[in-house]
């Protein structure tokens, strides 16, 4: 059993490194230290298991959440209109609404609002760029 484990560990952990931009990777690395926190003070009898299989399963749900935002924000600012998307139980709304456009960056500004069970859980803009920035500043 330990060695199915151990084995279903290290292919997750490469499915994840195989797709990764740095965008995902933030969204994996972050939903690893939350997943691996909960599933530590979750398993009593063993922390440690807990740890990495929450630590996996974040990172997996990170990835994915990134993911669908990076989509959704590039589609609401290629289309120029708001972009909804919704989980199969509609307890999980994802919006992204485009705000504008810079001609000198070729940059599109985005507001992404996340709402779980009707409460907003996060509001940000982001910016969606035609091409890829070379220097820090514009």
């Amino acid at each position: 059993m330990k060695t199915f484990i151990s084995l279903m560990m290290v292919m997750a952990l490469l499915v994840l490194a195989a797709g990764c931009t740095p965008y995902h990777a933030q969204g994996a690395g972050t939903g690893a230290v939350v997943g691996g926190a909960i599933g530590a003070l979750l398993n009593n009898h063993n922390p440690w298991q807990g740890g990495v299989w929450g630590a996996v399963l974040g990172a997996i749900a990170g990835a994915t959440l990134t993911d669908i935002s990076m989509q959704a924000s590039q589609e609401a600012a290629q289309h120029n209109k708001p972009v909804e998307y919704r989980t199969t139980d509609g307890r999980g709304i994802y919006q992204a609404y485009p705000l504008d456009y810079n001609e000198q960056t070729k940059c599109h500004k985005v507001q992404e609002r996340v709402w779980e069970d009707g409460r907003l859980i996060k509001d940000q803009l982001k910016e969606v760029c035609e091409g890829q920035k070379t220097e820090k500043r514009y």
